[in-house]
């Protein structure tokens, strides 16, 4: 049975049942503390916290998921893998446990030609927890399970909780036995590589409270309404049903292992090794593509560094494998053509896909020379002063900046004898990404507890947002929080968060900012606003400081936002639509957005694009833009269903999460997105969209920096008068000016040129009597001596070459000059072919040098380069490199 039709039984049988089919959310988290989806469960989190009603009383969803924490063993086991779908059945106070579990063993054991999956019931076995009395008598009495295939196991396996408090409850899980030929038998308890779980099955009845670590918390209670939450892997049940060994081998695997032999030459099945590298490629290049589909682009942080990462894993074991050239097309496309029966959005985006995935491999490809020259010298470096042990900063210094895989340090270090401090590595990745976390954490709660925000929504209910129509609101202040605790009130100079009923200020989301403004309380009380923000689904929190009296809990208030500054977001916020549109127009579907921010006056639109925009391409794109301004087009927002915005063409933005019903944003003919932000009435309102231009900030992505109304009117009167100054500076007219300042241009730098060649002809005077001050140490003629101050690196190089082109006679001879730049001392040394059979090469030699001038430096044998901060002891230099050459020449 195809991996399609897994999917596809899966919804119908629950459909058929009462449960709404939900479609897959994005891989984007919309949770500030996740990255990416990593379970089935994660879109219907809130529904399970209580923060939000649940819309359905009974769910449906085949939910795609990545997790990368075991990354290093994919492809050496069978249940490892960083993309996989999550079928899941979700009850939100209906059925329960006898639900739960007949609805499941119907789905499995069913024959095939009556919908279900027809497995065989001898071979499946179930887990329940420790005291969970009534789940095996329902396996047992109900369904007919004997009762030696039920194991009871404990909190570690068969109980489950989010981490932190809330609903938490006992599992069941349903697993295969795949034969003896897998190992012993016993059950799920004794081996799980013979007996896969294939389906888990949680009973959330319980609330936990606080606790150490996952299986030690105190259990708070019952919950008053008990909840299901199950997943089955899908991979893993296509692994049984197709009858193969792991689930790399499965239909839409597969079709990608095939296609990497077929580019390498490497058989599947030849080598444990090479299968390996196999498996990586295809299970890396499948969440690759789903990532890039759902909108993320390569990067160095966050959920962009998890896709950079991948994708280079992949990269990189295909040139393990053999791989010379360019690959990631090719399995590109397979993976769409496998995966788009399940997913068609990626059929329809395919180009996009590849043009991001194809620049981040040509980006590598770059890396992978640079960061190899880089490790040669940390390693050369390592092993002159006698260490086997490369530094940890060393190793994240390749990471970080050159997006070199740390796996791939460690295999180049043990080639040269090294090991990797890969717990220095290690902590400073966990500091880095804690720092991320904790930012963005900040940045959404101020530090709260987000429990605080939720209990505000339990006892007051969600925001009502006014802000679409007014700019003030009379409200009633139904939270208060002061340094993340709630408080019943706040007086003056106190920085608060204020949670009201209703409220015109628009909280940051979609690329524009949070309003900002004035909350009057009728006790005379005020508070400055600086900032909205919404850290869980449907609250406000109005971020700011108390400037007079006191607020309390309960009063009724006057919320007021700044007018002026809204008028100007809004301006920003129907200005990117339009770039957008004509980005689109321009250069394509591919020049989709991959981000953005709207603030008064300005904005910056990111988009994906291979390479840098043409000028005068982007002169087309802001024309058109401006030409819409004139045409007085009507803006309009409209509510409707996902699908009918779809139908109409509506775009939405990657990365987005939307409900089944959706706020459609329209100008005129001209541009129609899915947008929850405020915009002007009528394209007029702009007045001027100017684009300042276009730069690269990610692989295959792109970033406009503009402004609107007034602040672009500002930005070009002041260009006019910049024209004007130099129009008197040359005498010119303004279409003159490029010609003349080129033309100027062009003789400044033939002046430079000119001093440039007196400069070094001057330099090169004194080989020849650097060459009559050869010393001889041990028979190897050295010349050393510091040149005049600020003699170029290039000119100092040019010189010390031309000496040692002057000493003949066949003897060895070692040339080390210093000179001083900017207060920073430089040294070039090289070496002839005699002395480098006596054993003296000039990177060993200009290494000794340069620690000694408190820096560093290498190079090749024949010539070396070096520096340091210590100007001062150039002369302690020269002498070290003397003792070098007397210590080493053989």
């Amino acid at each position: 049975m195809e991996s399609a039709e897994i999917r596809r039984r899966w919804l119908s049988f629950y459909e058929e049942r009462g449960h709404t089919v939900v479609p897959s959310a994005s891989l984007i988290a919309d949770d500030p503390t996740l990255l990416l989806v990593p379970a089935g469960m994660v879109p219907f989190k809130p529904y399970f916290l209580g923060e939000v009603k649940a819309p359905w009383a009974r769910a449906t969803s085949v939910q795609k998921c990545v997790r990368t924490p075991d990354i290093e063993e994919v492809g050496k086991t069978t249940r490892h893998g960083t993309f996989f779908q999550m079928c899941g059945n979700f009850s939100f106070g209906d059925y329960f446990k006898e639900g739960a579990i007949t609805y499941a063993w119907e789905l499995l054991t069913s024959p095939q030609d009556k919908g279900g999956y027809g497995l065989d019931p001898e071979r499946l076995w179930i887990t329940v927890y420790l005291d969970d009395d009534e789940a095996e008598t329902i396996w047992r009495d109900k369904i007919g399970v004997p009762a030696e295939r039920i194991q009871r196991l404990g909190k570690k396996d068969n109980y489950w909780s989010m981490g932190v408090p809330g609903p938490c409850g006992p599992c069941s899980e349903i697993n295969y036995d795949r034969g003896p030929e897998f190992g012993v038998e016993g059950g799920p308890a004794v081996n799980d590589e013979r007996y896969v779980e294939i389906w888990n099955l949680v009973f959330m009845q319980y609330e936990r409270g606080e606790g150490i670590s996952k299986d030690d918390f105190e259990i708070l209670g019952e919950l008053p309404s008990k909840n299901i939450d199950t997943g089955l892997g899908l991979e893993r049940l296509a692994m049984i049903l197709q009858g193969v060994q792991n689930m790399y081998e499965i239909d839409t695997s597969m079709a990608v292992i095939k296609k990497a032999t077929e580019l390498t030459g490497v058989e599947y099945g030849s080598a444990h090794a090479s299968d390996v590298s196999l498996r990586v490629v295809t299970d890396h290049m499948r969440t690759s593509v789903m990532l890039i589909g759902d909108g993320v682009s390569p990067g160095n942080e966050g959920r962009g560094y998890v896709l950079r990462r991948i994708m280079r894993r992949a990269i990189r074991n295909m040139r393990l494998l053999g791989a010379t050239g360019p690959v990631v097309k090719d399995l590109i496309d397979v993976v769409i053509d496998m995966m788009g029966q399940q997913y068609p959005d990626l059929v329809t985006d395919r180009q996009r896909i590849e043009t991001v995935a194809l620049a981040e491999e040509a980006a590598f490809l770059k890396t992978l020379k640079a960061g190899t020259n880089i490790l040669d010298t940390a390693i050369t470096d390592t092993k002159s002063s006698g260490g086997t042990v490369l530094a940890g900063d060393k190793a994240f210094l390749l990471h970080d900046t050159w997006g070199f895989p740390i796996d791939l340090t460690l295999e180049m270090a043990a080639e040269q004898g090294l090991s990797v401090d890969e717990d220095g590595f290690r902590r400073l990745m966990k500091e880095q990404r804690d720092k991320a976390k904790a930012d963005a954490r900040a940045k959404k709660s101020g530090h709260a507890d987000l429990g605080a925000y939720r209990q505000i929504a339990d006892a007051a209910g969600e925001t009502d947002f006014v802000g679409y129509d007014g700019t003030e609101a009379e409200s009633t202040i139904v939270g208060i929080l002061v340094d993340g605790l709630s408080s019943p009130a706040a007086t003056e100079g106190d920085e608060v968060e204020i949670v009201l009923d209703r409220t015109p200020f628009y909280a940051e989301g979609g690329g524009q900012i949070g309003d900002t403004g004035r909350i009057r309380v009728d006790s005379g009380a005020i508070i400055e606003i600086r900032d909205c923000q919404k850290p869980v689904p449907g609250v406000y929190v109005h971020k700011g400081v108390v400037q007079v009296g006191e607020a309390t809990v309960g009063a009724k208030a006057q919320a007021t936002i700044d007018v002026r500054r809204r008028k100007a977001i809004a301006r920003a916020h129907s200005a990117t639509h339009l770039t957008h549109q004509a980005l689109r127009d321009a250069l394509g579907p591919t020049a989709a957005q991959a981000g953005s921010e709207n603030q008064p006056g300005r904005f910056r639109f990111d988009f994906g694009s291979p390479s840098a925009v043409p000028t005068a391409v982007m002169t087309d794109v802001e024309q058109q833009i401006n030409e819409v301004l004139a045409r007085d087009l009507d803006v309009q927002a409209e509510v409707m269903s996902i699908d009918e915005a779809k139908k109409q063409g509506a775009i939405a933005e990657f990365g987005e999460k939307y409900g089944e019903r959706v706020r459609v944003v329209t100008i005129g003919d001209f541009s129609k997105e899915l947008c929850g932000g405020t915009h002007v009435h009528n394209t007029a309102q702009l007045g001027l969209v100017k684009l300042l231009g276009e730069s690269s900030i990610g692989s295959g992505v792109r970033r406009i920096e503009a402004l609107v109304g007034v602040d672009a009117y500002n930005f070009l009167a002041r260009e006019h008068t910049v024209v004007a100054q130099l129009q008197e500076l040359v005498k010119g007219r303004p279409e003159e000016l490029p010609e003349k300042v080129s033309a100027m241009l062009g003789k400044l730098k033939d002046a430079e040129k000119e001093i440039e060649r007196f400069r070094a002809e001057k330099v090169l005077q004194a080989a020849a009597g650097l060459v009559e001050s050869a010393q001889d140490v041990n028979g190897v003629a050295l010349v050393t001596g510091q040149v005049p101050d600020g003699t170029g690196a290039d000119d100092l190089r040019k010189l010390v070459l031309d000496v040692r082109g002057r000493i003949q006679g066949g003897r060895a001879a070692v040339v080390a000059l210093f000179t001083v730049v900017g207060g920073k001392p430089l040294t070039v040394i090289a070496t002839n072919e005699a002395a480098r059979e006596r054993g003296l090469k000039a990177g060993e030699l200009v290494r000794g040098a340069a620690k000694t001038l408190g820096g560093g430096g290498g190079g090749k044998p024949d010539v070396a380069q070096g520096g340091g901060q210590n100007a001062a002891a150039v002369g302690e230099a020269i002498d070290a490199v003397r003792r070098l050459v007397a210590e080493t020449a053989k």
